[in-house]
């Protein structure tokens, strides 16, 4: 029998939300019984989409977020490696999974947003695979060092000397989610370092690729591809009526004539029938991509008549 279905809400809070959007938005999804919300990373919104009130900084939104849940998971989704030195994202990732009471994920990627970069002043190198892989070792092994030791490092983009490896999170490992459509460098990486692999915004047969892509990284490396959690993110509008639904289509400035071909989109049978698509790719979590935070009936919605079909 297949282990349940782990279904998230994820959001993209730089195409204009504040914090007190994000934290109504979790502490609903907790109420309504999600598994997780996690949110993007990024300090540009995208598009023609009202930036203000202006960005959030997403660890310090988890922060504030891991006092004000109590069961559901938070994380990113994902970070980007551009954005903090590795010594000090450990440090920030291990002390919000202590507030959390160890409820925190760290999704980490090489970064993308070439024009986010330039308007902040952010170096955004072209190569930048392996100042992930770098992060990875760092983060990892600060982590995984034993107390009174020291870790160090020296690669092409950072060096420690003696960094103590502390504070501890509370879990043993924090779950990392590596993602992409890449077809050898980003499944070699999660199969190296990851708790979870990702694919989003994608066919069904670009997903089944991916995942079958991850699973030879995995017997490649000697790991179990069984252990290596997969997921899958889309952009879901789902409603009631056709009057309801080209309203949120509108609100986050999608096109109704194509948006229903890759995403979780139309009724909520029709969200149903996606999702367990989905995991007949051999999805384990699914995250439900829904940008405008405030339309919580939309939450409640999906909440009362589609993930009941699907547990």
């Amino acid at each position: 029998m297949n282990a349940p279905l782990e279904l998230c809400i994820f959001t993209e809070p730089q195409q204009g939300a504040s914090y007190d959007d994000q934290l109504a938005q979790a502490q609903a999804a907790e109420r309504l019984g999600f598994d997780g919300w996690f949110r993007s990373d990024h300090f540009l919104a995208m598009g023609r989409a009202d930036p203000l009130p202006g960005p959030t900084d997403a660890w310090t939104t988890l922060a504030g977020l891991a006092r004000e849940t109590r069961g559901i998971r938070l994380g990113t989704l994902v970070s980007s490696a551009t954005f903090r030195h590795p010594s000090l994202l450990a440090i920030q990732v291990a002390q919000v999974d202590a507030m959390s009471g160890g409820r925190v994920e760290l999704g980490l990627g090489t970064g993308w947003f070439r024009e986010e970069h330039e308007a902040y002043g952010i170096p955004f190198p072209h190569q930048r695979f392996g100042l992930l892989e770098e992060q990875l070792e760092i983060v990892t092994g600060l982590w995984s060092t034993p107390v009174g030791e020291g870790f160090d490092f020296s690669g092409r983009h950072y060096g420690l000397d003696g960094a103590p490896g502390l504070p501890k999170p509370v879990q043993q490992p924090v779950p990392i989610i590596i993602g992409g459509a890449g077809p050898r460098r980003t499944p070699a990486l999660a199969a190296r370092f990851a708790t979870e692999f990702n694919i989003g915004f994608r066919s069904e047969d670009a997903i089944a690729a991916a995942f079958d892509g991850v699973r030879r990284a995995c017997e490649d490396l000697g790991r179990d591809p069984a252990t290596l959690r997969r997921s899958v993110a889309l952009p879901t509008v789902v409603a009631a009526d056709e009057a309801t639904y080209l309203r949120r289509l509108a609100a986050i400035d999608a096109d109704p004539d194509t948006f229903a071909e890759v995403n979780i989109a139309g009724s909520p049978g029709s969200a149903v029938e996606k999702v367990l698509r989905l995991r007949e790719l051999g999805a384990d979590r699914v995250y439900l991509q829904l940008v405008d935070l405030r339309d919580l009936e939309h939450l409640e919605l999906i909440a009362s008549e589609v993930v009941p079909h699907l547990r």
